[in-house]
């Protein structure tokens, strides 16, 4: 049987408003993905500064498949390198996170690196006895692993390759930094997170992170208890190159409204009730009224605040229909006994069994499955019109949109 050719990849003529479904099936585009974004001129976000407190923390996260090493050196600076030995290539640093005095080791041959990644030591480099080691001219710091650059913008880590990347707040859009701002108002401490794995291409999730109009039509707990509605005051406001968002609303600004029950909405059907109201329980401690503020940024970042309840959340590939969520939540290292145990009571919120968030890793994962026979096709992204722009309404695919603009982009689509 012949051999046929792959087909030509062209975006739909209707640009933004229509997703091909190949881009969540193709393994050469997921490849191409690897190379124009994560390893790109785009910032990664690989977790809080919070996270490394002291000289000689470190971790072990991904930038988009490749691994990477960030860890705080001895002079209190943050360092992000690559996870690979410059000898053979097997991991340098296999623990999720701990505390290293000088150095890295490869078990495998027991090169050294220091906190930034620098090769500084090979076993038996010139021999023994005189007998065996290298050539005297090699030079195998030349193969070493690739340092990235790190900023850390409020608390946030990012990482790049890239050397010309604008500043995260430049990439974000004095809006949406200032959104950012908004949150990371103090010192943050660590609460604690966990991960999950979809079975779906790593742009379904982004996707339904920037879907303003999903929100209170699949959750029916946002719905029910009037968490997030789409007639509550609030808006879209959209970053620069429509690559980051924030969509927002104010929880008690819809007194007596019943658009959902009119519709006959699942949401907001059945009866149900808490028996723990308190769960609930919520202050106003940034003072705008703002009750849900979800904010992400291209390619793989997301910053929650629902409530009382802060996290940031790290979309991690993992292949053309596998994905990775970590979560990581938060408060702030001033906040007293009541407002750590809010915070810890409104994490049952979020999360891969939490109230809100466990639908959307199903919703996500029936698009990929949905879309298995239908390559050829796309999806029609018109609620809001067709443009990428702030809006005052929610009832919008607007950021949908944004998010696509800023791919295509970085894709050459």
């Amino acid at each position: 049987m012949p051999r046929t050719s792959p087909p030509q990849r062209a975006w739909p003529a209707e640009g933004n408003a229509r997703v091909p479904y190949w881009v969540y099936q193709d393994e050469e585009i997921y490849a191409r993905e690897q190379a124009l974004i994560f390893r790109g001129a785009t910032w990664s976000f690989v977790g809080l500064d919070a996270e490394l407190p002291a000289p000689g923390d470190f971790k072990t996260t991904f930038v988009g498949d490749m691994p990477v090493v960030v860890a705080r050196d001895g002079g209190g600076t943050l360092r992000c390198f690559e996870n690979r030995c410059a000898h053979r290539g097997a991991l340098i640093c296999m623990q999720a996170r701990g505390r290293a005095e000088k150095e890295f080791a490869c078990v495998y041959h027991n090169w050294t690196y220091d906190l930034a990644g620098n090769l500084t030591g090979v076993a038996f480099r010139r021999g023994i006895k005189g007998q065996g080691g290298m050539p005297a001219d090699a030079k195998p710091e030349r193969h070493g692993p690739r340092q990235l650059r790190v900023e850390v913008f409020c608390g946030l880590v990012f990482v790049t390759l890239s050397a010309e990347t604008p500043s995260v707040a430049d990439t974000l859009g004095p809006e949406v930094a200032a959104r950012v701002r908004r949150v990371m108002k103090a010192p943050v401490r660590v609460l604690g997170g966990y991960s999950q794995v979809f079975p779906n291409n790593w742009k379904l999730y982004l996707d339904n992170v920037k879907d303003s109009y999903h929100a209170s039509l699949l959750h029916l707990f946002f719905t029910k208890f009037r968490i997030n509605r789409l007639e509550m005051k609030g808006g879209v406001i959209m970053g620069a190159g429509g690559g980051s968002h924030v969509s927002f609303n104010m929880m008690r600004s819809d007194p007596g409204a019943g658009e959902y029950e009119r519709a006959g909405m699942r949401t907001a059907g059945g009866d149900y009730r808490l028996e723990a109201p308190e769960l609930l329980d919520s202050v106003d401690e940034f003072g705008d009224g703002v009750t849900l503020q979800i904010l992400a940024a291209f390619p793989n970042f997301v910053l929650q605040q629902i409530q009382n309840s802060l996290a940031v959340r790290q979309i991690l590939p993992k292949g053309v229909g596998r994905t990775e969520l970590v979560w990581t939540a938060f408060g702030f290292a001033g906040d007293d006994g009541a407002m750590a145990e809010r915070r810890i009571r409104q994490a049952n919120l979020i999360g891969p069994a939490g109230f809100i968030s466990m639908e959307d890793g199903a919703a996500t994962a029936f698009v990929q499955r949905g879309v298995q026979a239908a390559s050829d096709r796309a999806s029609f992204v018109e609620m809001g019109g067709r443009d990428v722009a702030s809006s005052e309404s929610r009832v919008t695919e607007t950021s949908v949109r944004g998010l696509w603009q800023a791919y295509r982009r970085h894709m050459g689509l």
